[in-house]
């Protein structure tokens, strides 16, 4: 399905963008990048494995959902939680609130998004 790979291809792109704003300074959008990019890689995991995925915006509820799937996403999720509900409110900030992100904590966001690319592989793989 040509609208389930389409999720795939940007979420690499929001991926590769998030990288590119850290390198510009542009942590904001770098925020909102790494969420996009682990929201539209769990929506595919969802979509492909099943045939759809639910109309949220929520990490955490597509977390929950993508586990059920695959024990070693569930797993991530548990043992990241906090850190991965902070990347679940930088979407909300990162679009609507006057928050600015430092250097520090977007690295840390995308070290996470980098663990997190090597687990949906995995689950993908199964």
């Amino acid at each position: 399905m040509p609208e389930v790979e389409y999720l795939r291809e940007r979420a690499e792109e929001f991926y590769d963008n998030a990288k590119y704003n850290i390198s510009r300074g542009f942590y904001n959008l770098a925020a909102f990048c790494i969420e996009q990019f682990m929201q539209l890689y769990l929506k595919y995991l969802l979509a492909k494995s099943i045939g759809y995925y639910p109309r949220t915006h929520s990490l955490s509820e597509l977390f929950k959902d993508a586990g059920r799937l695959c024990k070693e996403l569930l797993s991530f999720y548990e043992k990241r939680a906090l850190e991965i509900s902070s990347i679940e409110d930088a979407y909300i900030s990162s679009r609507y609130l006057p928050r600015k992100f430092d250097k520090q904590v977007i690295e840390a966001m995308y070290k996470l998004a980098e663990e997190f690319k090597e687990v949906i592989k995995k689950c993908l793989q199964q």
